[in-house]
């Protein structure tokens, strides 16, 4: 497996299906469009027989953090922080489920926006959770804000602990 840049000429966007309309449209319609626009990026974790087929992607960007909805410790070590990085969108393949690949995804995320804030620094990841999601997420030490169940954070001190 591996995880590269969506490129419509190369990906078969059409057939993936993870049951979610609003994140199947995502791929098929806007993923480039928003890439083009330097909106978003989108990645998508293909085959390496056959590097058409879509298994999963998940789509990065940055976006404003209410610090007043983190905990109090945090929002005093990061009080002059403005922006957080935030993953925006992730979702896999009907025919893939249950085999590790969201874990996959969501870990070479992680390392993406690491390797990110080396360059351009923010404090913590963010994550919306779609319904069912939020378990998937804590699994992996994301904690909800303070003001939203379904919107979780990560900081990237504990991005670099667990990643190096």
């Amino acid at each position: 497996m591996m995880t590269v840049k969506l490129d419509k000429a190369t990906h078969d966007r059409q057939h993936f299906d993870c049951g979610v309309e609003s994140l199947n449209n995502y791929l098929k319609v806007m993923a480039n469009q928003q890439s083009q626009k330097d909106n978003t990026r989108t990645f998508v974790l293909v085959e390496e027989q056959n590097s058409e087929r879509v298994i999963g992607y998940y789509t990065l960007t940055m976006t404003p953090i209410d610090l007043s909805a983190l905990p109090d410790k945090l929002q005093k070590k990061h009080h002059n922080a403005s922006s957080g990085g935030l993953i925006a969108r992730l979702a896999i393949d009907k025919r893939y489920a249950k085999q590790g690949h969201g874990e996959w995804l969501l870990i070479d995320a992680l390392s993406r926006l690491l390797q990110a804030s080396e360059t351009v620094a923010f404090p913590v990841v963010i994550v919306d959770a779609k319904d069912g999601a939020i378990g998937f997420y804590e699994k992996f030490g994301f904690t909800p804000f303070q003001d939203s169940t379904n919107k979780l954070f990560l900081t990237i001190a504990d991005i670099r602990a667990s990643l190096e």
